[in-house]
């Protein structure tokens, strides 16, 4: 039985384990891949300390999934006028547990708890394999933004 519920910070080697795994897994690195002290320690605090909401789904004692919600507050806009977005990343379930419907059921409490924390937009980064999934949900696509990255 695959259960579903919000990550706590007890709950940070799992966080900390399906992460790497996933990034693995969508990255396509190495099952032996080293991630570097940096990427770990950060990972680490941002789960214990950032603005987040992250689930696990489980079954039994094994960790099969996650998803995590990343919370954002800019200068308020008439679209948005309390500032609060979100963004939604690492949705992630094990390859033996997908098409069950338990990605969109963490996609689906992560989306209920951030309105309401009065959020007003939540952007993604969709890979293809994801895209069905969240057009499904009602994410659209946007041409509102434009991105500059420090190299």
């Amino acid at each position: 039985m695959v259960d579903i519920r919000i990550a706590t910070q007890d709950d940070i080697d799992c966080l900390m384990s399906i992460r790497l795994e996933m990034l693995k897994v969508v990255n396509d690195l190495p099952e032996d891949y080293e991630y570097s002290d940096e990427m770990i320690n950060e990972s680490r605090d941002y789960f214990l300390n950032g603005d987040q909401i992250t689930v696990l789904a489980t079954d039994g004692d094994a960790v099969i999934g996650c998803a995590s919600m990343s919370f954002i507050r800019i200068m308020p806009t008439f679209d948005h006028p309390s500032g609060k977005r979100a963004h939604l990343m690492n949705v992630y379930t094990r390859y033996e547990y997908r098409r069950q419907g338990i990605a969109q059921k963490m996609v689906e409490l992560l989306i209920e708890k951030t309105w309401e924390k009065g959020v007003t937009e939540i952007s993604l980064d969709a890979t293809a394999s994801g895209r069905p999934l969240y057009e499904r949900i009602g994410f659209r696509d946007s041409e509102e933004c434009m991105v500059l990255t420090k190299l």
